[in-house]
């Protein structure tokens, strides 16, 4: 039996969630390069476009992302560069800056919308429950929560 398969499982699990990641970025990063577009610059526009209704503030996105407001801010300046995002300051509050993705942003995103469709579909072929997945990363992600509150002093 090698070393691999006698690994506790949570430290299998949480080492392969690092090659996981690793290997996905690199993937679809491969897959975007013909596009001039980032995994992180596509990432941000499918966080905009699938979780809110209207214009997110920078610092909404950056949560949602689980990145911090200058990562968020400089991937928006490089899709806004491209003519993907639109950088407005919030009417209400001049501190905010929401971001809007463009008439052309959904063009491309349409464009290579089935790409991504098989890259996902491919990526969880012949994975059964997915409703047990999503439970554990969804239990891993209020962990991790909760550990950033904590270190944060949040209670």
């Amino acid at each position: 039996m090698s070393k691999l398969e006698m690994m506790d499982d949570r430290k299998y699990l949480f080492g392969s969630i690092f090659i996981l990641s690793n290997r996905m970025d690199t993937s679809l990063q491969r897959e975007f390069n013909r596009f001039d577009i980032t995994t992180k610059q596509w990432f941000l526009s499918v966080i905009i476009d699938n979780l809110f209704d209207n214009p997110p503030t920078m610092k909404e996105v950056a949560n949602e992302m689980g990145s911090s407001h200058q990562n968020v801010k400089q991937v928006a300046l490089k899709l806004e560069k491209k003519g993907l995002l639109i950088l407005e300051k919030d009417k209400r509050d001049t501190r905010a800056t929401r971001l809007k993705l463009t008439e052309n942003s959904y063009e491309f995103w349409k464009m290579i919308k089935e790409e991504g469709a098989v890259f996902t579909e491919t990526l969880f072929k012949d994975i059964d429950d997915l409703q047990i997945a999503r439970k554990v990363i969804q239990t891993m992600l209020l962990h991790i929560n909760e550990m950033d509150n904590k270190s944060e002093g949040v209670e």
